[in-house]
């Protein structure tokens, strides 16, 4: 128990594969779990005490391949000041993400396996933990493949705060564009906006 005892010290949520990676048991991690009273915050990841629970991690600790975007990279990018209601999550085609979105608070959007990983960056998120994002320029292009589900509002505010920054690659955004065949799209909002 006195392993389980450090690995709450070193970090603020526990799941039974970070258990077994120290070499603790599941037996003896959910053993753990019952007799110190930890609070489940989601399936499979636990916190000792009354935590604030970081809901990014807690997604990224239930499905690692995932990715923020949408209106999460947004938010985070300062393309929209509205806070989002739910998180919004990349994942490949094929991965069954039911149980990430069945209580209501999560929606994710898939695509191809080979094109998860195109402009991922790692951030901090507002509590200090470190979560997968999509760049600026991933962001914009998953903007334009989403806009028949995006209000016209958001939309435009996003587009027009995007070609308003300074540290916008043009460049890198062509090139993502075409993997994700809107770059005629873009194209096009470019040459009104610029």
């Amino acid at each position: 128990m006195k392993d389980m005892d450090d690995l709450i010290k070193m970090y603020d949520y526990l799941t039974p594969m970070m258990a077994q990676k120290s070499g603790i048991s599941k037996f003896k991690f959910y053993k753990y779990v019952q007799e110190k009273g930890l609070d489940q915050v989601r399936r499979g990841v636990y916190v000792a005490g009354n935590e604030w629970v970081d809901e990014l991690y807690v997604i990224h600790q239930r499905c690692s391949r995932a990715v923020f975007s949408h209106d999460e990279a947004f938010y985070y990018h300062n393309l929209t000041d509205r806070e989002p209601l739910i998180h919004t999550f990349t994942i490949y085609s094929g991965y069954n993400a039911h149980r990430l979105v069945a209580d209501g608070r999560c929606k994710a959007y898939t695509v191809k396996k080979e094109l998860l990983d195109v402009g991922k960056i790692m951030v901090n998120d507002n509590d200090g933990n470190i979560i997968p994002m999509y760049d600026l320029e991933r962001t914009v292009c998953d903007l334009m493949r989403s806009r028949k589900s995006i209000e016209i509002q958001e939309f435009n505010s996003v587009l027009k705060s995007y070609v308003a920054r300074k540290d916008k690659n043009l460049n890198r955004l062509m090139q993502y564009a075409k993997l994700f065949r809107v770059d005629n799209i873009i194209r096009r909002y470019m040459e009104v906006l610029l």
